[in-house]
């Protein structure tokens, strides 16, 4: 029987992280970085400076992960770099609050493509370069309660993120053994977007309240997820759905007192 250590370490495995430089996405860079990993943030472009921890530095390349052309230069210049690619963290996401029935038809594509189409073109590219190498690779798409409920506002993007979570288990199927494919499905978190969102820290502060574990999530929180799926302690785990939300929504019949 083989025996883990009792530490997550990811010491010499290589690592992207989409839309890592800001938000979650810095959370998990800087979690992978401590962890021993090298780690390579993109986005379209960058205004942050790169992710660090324990001393050491993300490396960022530009990519709209949207456009496949831009997604293969990434992957080729991550394997020219480093020679393989461990993990790949599908993070990159997002979009505006927008009323369905008067959604543009290029809005509701934009959403489409960052959430479902360039998770899925970054998960083609790595999957190349994972199944070549002998010991495979972890992919963790980042979905969102958004897929599990109805995503009034952003129905666009709760429709794409739960396309994701299909593409997932569809993924996992198909490149097994060498490539593992799971999600973690995100609550509420603690960001400067959220904040400004949600009305600064009192209203943080009230949706936190509501939550079974009594605050929002925060970056470390989602990042320690990916961790573990990235690690060998998920050696077993594919084509999962992993929910970091605190303990989910309560229900309104419950605010109603029903």
């Amino acid at each position: 029987m083989n025996e883990l250590k009792p530490e997550l370490r990811l010491d010499g495995a290589v690592a992207i992280v989409t839309g890592g430089t800001k938000g979650i996405g810095r959370g998990i860079a800087e979690t992978l970085l401590a962890a021993g990993a090298d780690v390579i943030v993109c986005g379209r472009s960058s205004s942050e400076s790169p992710p660090e921890s324990a001393g050491r530095s993300a490396t960022f390349i530009a990519c709209d992960v949207r456009d496949p052309a831009d997604v293969a230069k990434l992957v080729d210049t991550a394997v020219e770099r480093h020679g393989r690619i461990d993990v790949l963290i599908n993070n990159a996401g997002g979009g505006p609050a927008s009323d369905a029935a008067t959604s543009s038809p290029r809005l509701i594509e934009k959403v489409v493509q960052l959430n479902l189409l360039g998770p899925f073109y970054c998960a083609q590219a790595v999957n190349r370069v994972m199944q070549a190498q002998d010991s495979g690779g972890s992919i963790v798409n980042i979905a969102s309660v958004s897929a599990t409920r109805p995503s009034p506002g952003t129905a666009a993007y709760g429709a794409a993120k739960a396309g994701l979570l299909n593409l997932t288990e569809s993924l996992a199927m198909e490149w097994g053994p060498k490539v593992r494919v799971n999600a973690v499905i995100a609550g509420l978190v603690d960001t400067e977007n959220a904040r400004d969102h949600y009305g600064g820290p009192e209203g943080i502060a009230r949706i936190g309240d509501a939550l079974p574990l009594k605050r929002m999530a925060r970056p470390a929180d989602i990042a320690a997820a990916c961790l573990y799926l990235a690690s060998p302690f998920s050696v077993y785990v594919s084509g999962a759905r992993l929910a970091v939300h605190g303990g989910g929504e309560p229900p309104l019949f419950l605010k109603l007192g029903g």
